[in-house]
């Protein structure tokens, strides 16, 4: 199947196969078939520079094998991804004098994940840089409902 993909970021065209369609754009950068800026990679990981990102300095840490959702990810990738994370938040402070620092992980469509690939976000905070999350807390309607809740998720741990 001979075609084309265009980059909605940067309007460049990338050839295609059938192999390559089921790929998703973090495998492609993986395996080097797109560019990306990378910021440190070793055996099993890779960080590189968010072309969309919500502060300058956005690095999205992954493993190279995709793994997806975070819970059916191995516990020893889990772990090695929170390591690489907290090395590139702390070079964001050192490197870019960074005030603060975000580090996320949004897990399925409506948490916002758009790319089924585990990842983390580390995003340099800045004071005075602008962005807010819009943290809408809510409250529950009693204290038994809250209790309720964390029956049903004790009830999950148990499973």
């Amino acid at each position: 199947m001979p075609g084309a993909l265009f980059c909605v970021f940067c309007g460049h065209e990338f050839p295609v196969s059938f192999y390559a369609l089921r790929m998703n754009i973090f495998e492609k950068i993986v395996n080097r078939e797109i560019p990306a800026t990378i910021v440190y990679e070793d055996d099993d990981t890779l960080a590189f520079m968010d072309i969309g990102p919500i502060i300058k300095g956005h690095t999205l840490v992954i493993p190279k094998t995709c793994y997806d959702p975070v819970t059916e990810t191995p516990d020893e990738v889990l772990t090695k991804l929170m390591l690489v994370s907290k090395r590139i938040a702390a070079a964001q402070i050192e490197g870019l004098g960074a005030d603060g620092v975000n580090i996320i992980q949004n897990n399925g469509r409506a948490a916002g994940q758009l790319v089924p690939h585990i990842h983390f976000h580390v995003i340099p905070r800045f004071d005075g840089d602008g962005h807010h999350w819009n943290w809408d807390a809510k409250q529950y309607d009693s204290p038994d409902e809250m209790e309720q809740l964390a029956v049903k998720i004790r009830e999950g741990l148990a499973e």
